[in-house]
């Protein structure tokens, strides 16, 4: 019997643990991928912890899967995927295909998204099978450490400010600058935005200029973000990768006339923001999900064209718990990810 490494978790916020899976063929609709690396997001707290319902133990997290196709189910083939190819899966991991949002083509908010490490085994392991809809082709010029964390920090970032309203020369501003915030910032600079940076700290001035930003934002400083904002024209865009309901906040009055706040980090907190606040001015609140496969491929092939990269961390595979600890506890910076070479 062949089997294959995953690393564990068997009871809710438990220690992570190596156990042996035997590998089985892939059902209709399914392929398996030989992992390479996968990288380690905030969010498999959120498995890890149990805290979504239906997550069941052990629990294999890991939604930044890249790797290679092994094997093919039934009807894959004719989808155009072959053995060898490289492939990543993020937070997209398949959809139902039948209900309302699917039938309208807006896969993303499907009514039962297959995300990897909550609808079947994640990336934290040497193998994992999915549906052949979550796989993203990933480009030559892109390792398997980096194409991971492109499939969700990177995705969601780029989405959010592509599908946001501005356009090349308008004031965007990315508040953050951690593993979401320093992705958002290269993409907004590539898009052509006039790009402000939003962190706490004067010490990450010079960090946001080296990601190409063209304004710092200390907020911590006396002058109040939404003020200095505005002395720039104030902001077309603010794309809020931090998970901090006040600091978001702090941001919406420095939003232009029109002018939205796109939020992708997550908080249960709620938003200290008024009526009044979006009314007059005609500013949007907009939440903003990951992206489908096709996102994630044209994540990537933007990435590779303008050379932008995630900062990662790489760790073997059995050292999945430190890994994870390292993310949890915010020791590491940027992106931890997972190898199995």
């Amino acid at each position: 019997m062949s089997t294959y490494r995953v690393a564990q978790v068997t009871a809710p916020n438990g220690t992570f643990e190596l156990a042996e899976r035997e590998i089985r063929p892939p059902g209709p609709g399914q392929v398996r991928i030989a992992v390479e690396a996968c990288g380690i997001c905030h969010s498999d707290a959120l498995f890890v912890g149990g805290a979504l319902p239906g997550v069941t133990f052990p629990e294999v997290p890991g939604h930044e899967i890249a790797g290679r196709i092994e094997e093919l189910g039934e009807g894959t083939r004719e989808r155009g995927w072959s053995v060898g190819d490289r492939v990543a899966v993020g937070w997209f991991g398949g959809a139902c295909g039948h209900c309302p949002s699917c039938r309208r083509g807006d896969f993303i908010v499907c009514a039962a998204l297959k995300v990897p490490g909550w609808a079947y085994e994640g990336g934290f392991g040497e193998r994992t099978t999915v549906p052949v809809d979550a796989l993203a082709r990933i480009p030559d010029a892109l390792s398997a450490a980096d194409a991971g964390p492109l499939a969700c920090a990177g995705v969601t970032t780029y989405n959010g400010l592509r599908r946001g309203p501005a356009e090349p020369g308008d004031l965007v501003a990315v508040l953050g600058l951690g593993g979401l915030g320093h992705l958002g910032v290269q993409y907004a600079v590539a898009m052509g935005f006039e790009t402000v940076a939003i962190a706490r700290g004067a010490e990450k001035a010079d960090f946001a200029k080296r990601l190409g930003a063209h304004h710092y934002v200390d907020s911590t400083a006396a002058t109040p973000v939404a003020e200095a904002l505005g002395s720039l024209g104030g902001a077309k865009a603010v794309l809020a990768t931090a998970g901090n309901s006040e600091a978001i906040t702090a941001t919406v009055d420095g939003l232009a006339p029109r002018g939205e706040l796109t939020v992708i980090g997550a908080t249960p907190e709620p938003l200290g923001i008024s009526p009044v606040q979006l009314i007059m001015s005609g500013r949007v609140v907009r939440g903003h999900p990951s992206g489908t496969a096709q996102d994630v491929e044209d994540t990537m092939a933007f990435s590779a064209l303008h050379g932008i990269r995630p900062m990662t961390e790489t760790v073997p595979l059995e050292r999945a718990g430190e890994a994870y600890d390292r993310m949890l506890s915010g020791a590491a910076r940027f992106r931890m990810v997972l190898t199995t070479g």
